[in-house]
């Protein structure tokens, strides 16, 4: 089967400090997106996975989530099963966009049908959680308030759709890298917040990430002063930096280039809006 594993972006992040585990407790809305990459999964007789990608900069062994999902599934089911994956990679890596979550996620919902193991939402999520923080939010992938380490999900309601103007640095920013930066009070800059409607914008990471790689700021802030731009900030943990547009905001891309250069790509998009 085919199976699209969409990305997201975090219009909010708060951090509120280290847990004892050692991650961060965080608030976040997480939003999915109309970018996704595309998963070909197969299963048959046999054992083993073998895994292919369209990037050939990323791994396609036991450090890709998706590997990683596709063997925890096999232990916690006690199934043998010969699994093949391709990933069609949309999503660029270390984008801050759930790239690489939403491909396990992915995984593990194509196997559950694929297999007729019909474990539910709820079993998926546990297992998704031992994968990584992000992954049991795209079980469902639904507008939705994550707290914790990212692991306890709470749909969100009446989140507005919002069309979004991507930006893709040619660089990627290491999430545990930006985590750990600001654990260690890197940044001097405050943390810029904004009303939109009835939420209040923020993402506490970028202080940390903006005092290394200072033309994530500039391209934030490049943003805002353009016209139909009601907003900027960066995604999760960078390195792409989205704008909320408020209408066509014609030219803009061009006008990016003209100040960033080629090298710093952008896809328009929109958000998918919450059912209620």
């Amino acid at each position: 089967m085919e199976i699209d594993a969409p990305a997201k972006v975090n219009p909010v992040l708060r951090l509120h400090g280290k847990r004892v585990d050692g991650f961060h407790e965080i608030e976040t809305l997480m939003v999915p997106i109309g970018l996704a990459d595309r998963i070909d999964i197969s299963v048959g007789a046999g054992q083993g996975i073998l895994l292919g990608c369209s990037d050939p900069s990323l791994p396609v062994d036991v450090s890709n989530l998706a590997w990683r999902a596709a063997e925890l599934f096999a232990k916690e089911t006690g199934l043998a099963f010969r699994t093949e994956i391709f990933i069609q990679k949309n999503i660029p890596h270390g984008a801050g966009l759930g790239g690489g979550s939403s491909d396990a996620a992915a995984v593990l919902k194509a196997l559950d049908q694929l297999l007729g193991t019909n474990l539910g939402p709820a079993r998926l999520m546990q297992m998704a959680a031992a994968l990584g923080s992000d992954i049991p939010f795209f079980i469902s992938c639904v507008p939705a308030v994550c707290r914790g380490r990212g692991e306890v999900v709470e749909p969100a309601a009446r989140i507005p759709r919002m069309e979004l103007l991507l930006v893709f640095p040619p660089f990627p920013v290491s999430t545990a890298w930006a985590y750990g930066a600001h654990a260690a009070g890197a940044g001097n800059s405050a943390t810029l917040r904004r009303a939109w409607g009835s939420m209040e914008l923020v993402n506490d990471l970028e202080p940390a990430v903006f005092s290394k790689y200072a033309v994530l700021q500039a391209l934030r802030d490049w943003l805002l002063r353009q016209d139909g731009v009601a907003h900027a900030m960066m995604s999760g943990s960078g390195s792409t930096v989205f704008a909320i547009l408020e209408n066509a905001a014609e030219g803009l891309e061009e006008r990016l280039h003209g100040e960033f250069g080629a090298a710093f790509s952008a896809r328009r998009c929109s958000t998918v809006a919450s059912a209620v």
